[in-house]
């Protein structure tokens, strides 16, 4: 497995691979990793001659300067694990090399997609996003990016961005991965305190209870019902529930109103906060 802290290097390496007639898969991740990122690898392994992982904790997409500060690093463990899973190179940069050319002034035609949920809580997210993800995928040419479904509001974001860039790769999203006790899994999770961990796996549990309340219930009451179960769970506080059509991501009022609906969640557990989602319709 080749470790490459240069851009120049990066596209070297991936000039190569195209040369060589290979089909690049991208996994970009910002480490610490789990097995939702390592269920990535593997799809991508088996879908593309290459795969490159990118390990970069990326500052322009945190507004709050402590999440910044306390996201888990574990770079050494990180590198192990990918070795293990087979991946042919990981590029691990700072933040000097990636943003080597200064700010980033260039706003991104992000849709929609961006303007709700995380996108008025986050100011600056989804474009510190779009900064390093499209840098990533111009300077890899990869054929295929691989996004986990836990974020489900990026992945939309990221297909706008894909879209108004003009920018040649296929967005694949992969199933949400979770412990035995349904929580899922995140590089945050590490953060929550041995009474938190316990507790949080009710998001889920929630979700589900929800989905089954929905048969016979309005959007509105699903939605409060869901809202009313986490705000029961000890250290828990729901930040946002939105039930919105699973295309535009705009909310739903009627089970009706769309074929694909989804809930999508943030909650704060402690001082950890975790997003999920459950689809409702499909």
């Amino acid at each position: 497995m080749k470790i490459i802290r240069e851009v120049a290097e990066l596209e070297r390496w991936a000039s190569e691979a195209r040369s060589a007639a290979k089909t690049i898969g991208l996994v970009p991740t910002m480490g610490a990793l789990h097995e939702g990122h390592l269920s990535l690898v593997e799809r991508a392994r088996k879908e593309n001659d290459a795969v490159v992982v990118s390990v970069f904790v990326n500052p322009t997409q945190f507004n709050n300067p402590t999440d910044l500060a306390t996201y888990p690093r574990t770079e050494e463990a990180d590198f192990r694990l990918l070795e293990q899973a087979g991946v042919d190179a990981v590029f691990a940069p700072t933040p000097e090399e990636v943003y080597s050319g200064g700010k980033d002034t260039h706003v991104y035609d992000l849709g929609p997609a961006a303007e709700v949920m995380e996108g008025p809580r986050r100011p600056g997210h989804f474009q510190g996003v779009a900064q390093i993800v499209s840098r990533l995928f111009r300077w890899t040419g990869a054929d295929r990016g691989y996004f986990g479904e836990k974020d489900f509001q990026q992945i939309a974001v990221i297909r706008a961005m894909v879209k108004s860039e003009g920018i040649d790769i296929e967005i694949v999203a992969c199933p949400i991965k979770r412990a035995d006790d349904g929580l899922a899994l995140s590089s945050r999770n590490a953060l929550l305190s041995k009474e938190q961990r316990a507790v949080a796996p009710g998001i889920y549990s929630a979700l589900n209870y929800g989905r089954a309340y929905s048969a016979t219930h309005s959007v509105k009451a699903t939605h409060d019902t869901v809202v009313e179960r986490i705000d029961a769970l000890p250290d828990c506080k729901t930040e946002y529930f939105e039930i919105v059509d699973g295309r535009t991501l705009q909310p739903v009022a009627d089970w009706n109103d769309s074929d694909f609906i989804v809930g999508c969640i943030t909650v704060q557990c402690g001082p950890v906060r975790l997003i999920d989602n459950i689809t409702f319709r499909n």
